[in-house]
């Protein structure tokens, strides 16, 4: 049985629109029963899902693109913390790709691999124990993007702090991780921004998408809320 659960956790990771704001009363509904979030966490979700649900979304989007998209410190690409810019992390997101089409799902987005919400997807995807083993994989990222986000007060850490007691294992050293220096002028940071491009077969990685219609959201959303739905294996080329 695949774990609802961290489906449901990866969507409150997208971009909020209205697509999200509407599926909060679902998302509630699909973490309860699983019984892997206790209900001390949903305590610490709470904040997220109630502003999510009556807040301001003008201002949430607003606070997710300057928290997410505008710097490194708080980047949802996992590989961000332990390769940078080297060429390791092209064969990382290679190696990534080829184990998410190993377990059915065709990442036909324009996120790269390494993408927090989509790595959530494909561990959704597993069995309880596999899951939970893939998900430990990158614990101390999990838990070091948990901290700066506490550090930081926003509404997102107690979402980031659930994903850090799921994750328990932390087998990536923290001496690892790639110090962060974020740039404070815009121009400076559109230029530290310039990678390499990396592609995928026909799959070019494109920025991520900020806009207020976000299809990745909605196809996540979809899939969250059909218990029932089986990913279907990758298209052959």
């Amino acid at each position: 049985m695949s774990m609802i659960t961290l489906r449901a956790l990866s969507a409150l990771l997208h971009y909020p629109d209205e697509n999200l704001r509407g599926a909060v009363p679902d998302i509630r509904a699909v973490l309860l029963p699983e019984r892997i979030v206790s209900e001390k966490q949903m305590l610490r979700l709470e904040p997220l899902l109630f502003r999510l649900s009556g807040g301001d979304l003008i201002a949430l989007q607003e606070h997710y693109v300057e928290l997410f998209d505008r710097g490194r410190t708080h980047s949802l690409h996992l590989f961000e913390y332990v390769h940078g810019e080297s060429r390791d992390r092209g064969q990382a997101m290679v190696d990534l790709r080829e184990r998410y089409v190993a377990a059915g799902l065709d990442p036909a987005t324009n996120e790269l691999p390494d993408y927090l919400p989509l790595f959530l997807e494909y561990c959704s995807t597993l069995p309880r124990d596999e899951a939970l083993a893939e998900l430990a994989e990158p614990g101390t990222i999990i838990a070091t993007l948990a901290e700066r986000l506490e550090s930081r007060g926003t509404d997102y850490a107690g979402l980031l702090g659930v994903l850090r007691d799921l994750s328990g294992d932390q087998s990536v050293p923290a001496e690892a991780m790639i110090p962060v220096d974020d740039p404070d002028d815009l121009e400076a940071l559109d230029a530290a921004w310039e990678e390499e491009e990396i592609t995928f077969g026909a799959m070019a990685p494109a920025a991520p998408d900020s806009a207020p219609s976000c299809p990745q959201t909605q196809a996540m959303l979809s899939r969250m809320l059909d218990p029932l739905h089986v990913i279907q294996p990758a298209r052959s080329q």
